[in-house]
């Protein structure tokens, strides 16, 4: 059976793959030049993903006898249309893997996802350079948000904001 005839399986992420979703993010994060930002551990993910209430989710897609990528996501909010939908924090196919499909399965599964649970979108960022994902997202229809400018909190900048200091605050 050749590669493209392997069967593609995607599943919910279980306990036993936080060491593998944790090796899936520092690789998407070497390949967004962003490694030095990763401070996610296996116990930390193990308890956001499988904890008492967990608030975020992980799909993973398996093909050739290993993982071949992930969607990591959560639960939003539209004040706007009043209902729910899906933000997907990370979507990542191993570079070997990447032509197959699994991108676009990842994607339609939580499409499928926000129809069956009437959610009203499906969102997500993507690096300004990262051409090869924008002009895959393209062909699914997706299209940039160019009026809404992502905005971050972070760091000692959070620090200072949760302590409510105007003087401190720009």
């Amino acid at each position: 059976m050749t590669a493209a005839q392997q069967v593609l399986k995607l599943r919910p992420a279980a306990p036993t793959d936080a060491p593998e979703i944790l090796a899936l993010i520092r690789e998407l994060a070497d390949y967004e030049h962003l490694l030095h930002e990763v401070d996610a551990t296996r116990e930390g993910l193990h308890a956001a993903l499988f904890g008492r209430s967990p608030r975020v989710f992980c799909d993973l897609a398996e093909q050739d006898g290993g993982i071949a990528g992930f969607a990591l996501w959560f639960y939003s909010f539209s004040t706007f249309r009043g209902r729910h939908g899906i933000y997907l924090e990370d979507l990542f196919v191993r570079p070997a893997m990447r032509g197959r499909g699994i991108g676009r399965a990842l994607l339609s599964g939580l499409a499928s996802r926000c129809l069956r649970e009437d959610l009203a979108r499906l969102e997500w960022s993507v690096l300004d350079w990262n051409e090869p994902a924008l002009a895959f997202y393209r062909t699914l229809g997706a299209r940039g948000m160019k009026d809404w400018i992502p905005h971050r909190v972070t760091g000692e900048a959070l620090l200072t904001l949760a302590r409510g200091d105007p003087k401190t605050l720009g």
